[in-house]
């Protein structure tokens, strides 16, 4: 019988080989994980900061809020500059101590990471309206799903655009270290709104490359690590797209 290229693909798994349509389902499975942990995550985070914002015993061990001529003025306490800076040191961490890594112990990684990071979230709930914080959840979820859903479907390649968006992000935050020390409001305007852009590519570069490091051949404790590192980069494009969205549509204290 004649081979038929739409029938069956090119892949192999044990020796055998793998129905295109099998191989479909399972790429569908493994995205719908990525997205599952990311949501998971970003719902960690969500809890936590909401925790850190209404508990007065849980924000007096991270934060100080201080109102200024009508405004609201976080100062962190040193358990609260341990906490933010956290994150930062379990990514380096990650980089360069667990990439032979379990499975079971990435999934404890993501956890501790999403559950940190919403300590400093919660800087957000003190400094913007719960009404707008959610309004602005809601449009970068509707921003999120667009852009992820052009990276999965593109035929063209993004690794250009990607590569574009790595060097815009290393510009990104080089200015971002500047402007601490010059607190410039146009210079932050303009940190936000390329910030919107560069997270926007990434995150439809980020999905296009999660979908074609996925092989059939991979077993389940690879696939598990691909799925977390997967969410984790997601997680954090939409985190950023969040906070410089709500830059420019937050309503202030």
């Amino acid at each position: 019988m004649a081979f038929d290229p739409q029938d069956r693909a090119a892949a192999y798994t044990g020796g055998r080989a793998v129905d295109r349509a099998e191989i479909d389902e399972g790429l569908r499975r493994h995205m719908l994980r990525i997205y599952n942990y990311m949501a998971g995550g970003l719902a960690v985070s969500g809890l936590v900061a909401l925790a850190v914002a209404s508990v007065p015993s849980i924000t007096s061990l991270f934060f100080e809020v201080v109102r200024v001529q009508g405004l609201n003025y976080i100062q962190a306490t040193t358990l609260g500059w341990i906490a933010m800076f956290a994150p930062l040191g379990l990514l380096l961490f990650a980089a360069f101590g667990m990439r032979n890594a379990s499975a079971g112990a990435i999934q404890t990684f993501y956890w501790a990471f999403v559950a940190l990071q919403g300590i400093s979230l919660a800087t957000l709930l003190f400094l913007y309206t719960g009404e707008s914080v959610v309004r602005v959840f809601f449009i970068t979820s509707a921003a999120f799903a667009g852009l992820s859903l052009y990276g999965y479907t593109t035929k063209r390649s993004l690794s250009a655009l990607g590569s574009f968006m790595v060097m815009g992000l290393i510009g990104l935050i080089i200015a971002s270290i500047v402007n601490i020390f010059l607190a410039s409001p146009m210079m932050q305007f303009i940190i936000s709104a390329a910030g919107v852009l560069i997270f926007s590519g990434l995150i439809a570069y980020d999905t296009q490359r999660l979908k074609q490091e996925y092989s059939a051949a991979y077993d389940s404790d690879t696939t598990t690590r691909l799925a977390v590192w997967g969410a984790l980069a997601l997680y954090i494009n939409f985190l950023n797209l969040f906070r410089f969205l709500l830059f420019f549509l937050g309503a202030r204290e």
